[in-house]
């Protein structure tokens, strides 16, 4: 919602409606309710893009009670510009609201040159956080996560750097993200044992890619932790765009590093198949593989990128149809 000063400055207020239709899941067994779907920053929100366009998807988000925005310190591209644009959108629209909101950001991943640019030392992780925060222009961080495993750095080492992190003021909250389930419990050990709330693990999780079921769910379960899921629509393959082949502009036509015409191919019988299902349901794909997400138990709120506004609405409107019959998840099952 947009509302005119008298200098003719058009300003952001929040619909007053916002929190009646989004639903909150709790994470884990901490007091942290997020929005069943959450809103990444990874693409559409570099210098690449348009700034109207990320500020409008931002806007809309909060409008739809969308509480939660995932960055990180490489997206982009450029690295670092996503925070970088997150932060001045921020300072515009929703510095008003930062009590409202829940802010991560990530490090783990390659940031800067050199070798202390890179996964998951102590040097790295403090640099990187004081860096998130003065590119967002925040005091601290709701959660802060270490963005991956680091085999050659002790997992101890990690640990510490981010329990430092928020007991120095810097984020309210840890998690990790694409950890094994061992390496989680390991995680979790630790952090317990310095006395760090650690609510979350984000997990590359889909119809088409259920890896986590293989130990990394129990895992959380048995330490209070939740699930955020990202790719939730398998780089776009859980979409209606590919039930009638690969369309000429789409990922899979272009081999983008993440989806290939193998892939898509391979899957075409279930994405027709999962398409009908969802047809039955009155949803598209999309919204039903997101609906089939939050059906499972120890995912707190599900991760989407939004290319545009009404893509996002047409993603959050999954939340009206939540509920699967038995014969449904059984065809679901045989297509994943």
């Amino acid at each position: 919602m947009e509302i005119n000063d008298k200098s003719g400055v058009t300003n952001y207020v929040a619909h007053s409606e916002r929190y009646n239709t989004m639903k909150y899941n709790r994470c884990g067994k901490s007091g942290v309710l997020l929005p069943a779907i959450s809103l990444g920053l990874w693409h559409n929100f570099g210098f690449v893009d348009k700034q109207h366009n990320a500020r409008e998807i931002l806007r809309t988000a909060f409008d739809l009670g969308i509480t939660h925005f995932d960055l990180a310190n490489n997206y982009g591209p450029p690295y670092g510009s996503a925070e970088e644009n997150f932060g001045m959108l921020f300072k515009k629209d929703f510095k008003p609201y930062r009590d409202e909101l829940f802010i991560a950001s990530k490090a783990g991943y390659d940031m800067w040159p050199g070798p202390y640019g890179n996964w998951g030392s102590r040097k790295y992780l403090m640099a990187s956080i004081d860096q998130s925060l003065e590119r967002m222009g925040l005091d601290y961080v709701d959660i802060f996560y270490h963005h991956r495993p680091d085999p050659d750095t002790p997992l101890e080492e990690t640990m510490v750097a981010l329990a430092d992190i928020v007991r120095q003021g810097k984020a309210l909250y840890v998690g990790i993200s694409n950890y094994q389930p061992k390496e989680t419990a390991e995680a979790a050990a630790l952090l317990k044992e310095l006395r760090v709330p650690f609510i979350l693990h984000q997990a590359r999780y889909s119809i088409f890619d259920r890896w986590v079921e293989d130990g990394l769910l129990d895992a959380l379960d048995n330490n209070g932790v939740g699930c955020i899921a990202f790719s939730p629509l398998a780089q776009g393959m859980l979409t209606n765009k590919y039930v009638n082949g690969i369309p000429d502009d789409s990922r899979a036509a272009k081999n983008f590093t993440y989806l290939d015409k193998e892939q898509v191919e391979s899957n075409l019988g279930k994405i027709k198949n999962l398409a009908a299902l969802a047809d039955k349901r009155g949803q598209k794909l999309s919204q039903m593989a997101i609906a089939w997400l939050l059906n499972r138990p120890t995912v707190s709120s599900v991760l989407v990128g939004a290319s545009s506004s009404g893509q996002l609405r047409e993603n959050v409107k999954a939340l009206d149809n939540l509920e699967f019959s038995k014969e449904e998840m059984d065809i679901i099952n045989a297509n994943s």
